[in-house]
């Protein structure tokens, strides 16, 4: 299945959505998590919360889990190995060639990297892991009472090499659910319409039109 062949006969466009100023209005809830390949929901829900201001980005998380794990402790180790969620994020409207990635442990590791994708499928992407966000802040913590959890990320703009917010953001967000001795399942906010799943689709990156 290609992404093209699936967004023809599915009709799926990235979806937009308006966010509010932090002084205006509380957080936009986004819609739920579909399965990646854009077949239905997934098993484990999730949404997602955005807020901005002049300071920075505020993304959060909000998982349904039963066994929510993750063994890695250092920043930049490879989480999407285990369980995570992920934003992926470029200023502008137009399709980005390059992108931040930033992903979010149940333990609040954190992963953060500067991703080039010039052709928006894998030929010749490089991801920079060297690279650290100036002034991000995230955390996780379980919630509710099975093993559902929260995961939080304040991105500066600063550490976007924007100096002012911008008027609208190409974003997207995942989750990577992998029960233990079960298969994993992959979710996302824009389908990546890709099976195997594949989060690394800018064309499929939503619109964050951020409204003043």
């Amino acid at each position: 299945l290609t992404p093209g062949d699936a967004a023809g006969a599915l009709g799926v466009k990235p979806p937009r959505v308006p966010i509010a100023h932090r002084a205006a209005a509380a957080p936009t809830r986004l819609q739920p998590f579909v399965l990646a390949d854009g077949r239905g929901a997934p098993r484990w829900p999730t949404r997602v919360e955005v807020a901005w201001d002049e300071n920075g980005l505020s993304v959060a998380f909000d998982c349904t889990d039963d066994d929510a794990w993750g063994t890695f402790a250092e920043r930049d180790a490879p989480l999407w190995q285990q369980e995570v969620v992920e934003v992926f994020l470029a200023a502008g409207e137009a399709v980005p060639t390059s992108y931040f990635e930033f992903e979010v442990s149940p333990a609040g590791v954190l992963f953060d990297a500067r991703v080039a994708n010039p052709h928006g499928d894998r030929l010749g992407m490089t991801v920079n892991t060297a690279w650290n966000c100036a002034g991000i802040a995230c955390r996780a913590a379980p919630t509710g009472e099975r093993a559902d959890w929260r995961a939080e990320l304040d991105i500066p703009w600063r550490g976007l090499d924007l100096a002012a917010p911008p008027p609208t953001l190409r974003a997207n967000f995942y989750r990577i659910e992998r029960p233990r001795g079960g298969e994993p399942e992959f979710s996302c906010w824009s389908p990546t319409l890709t099976s195997p799943a594949d989060f690394h689709r800018p064309t499929r990156f939503g619109v964050l039109d951020l409204i003043r």
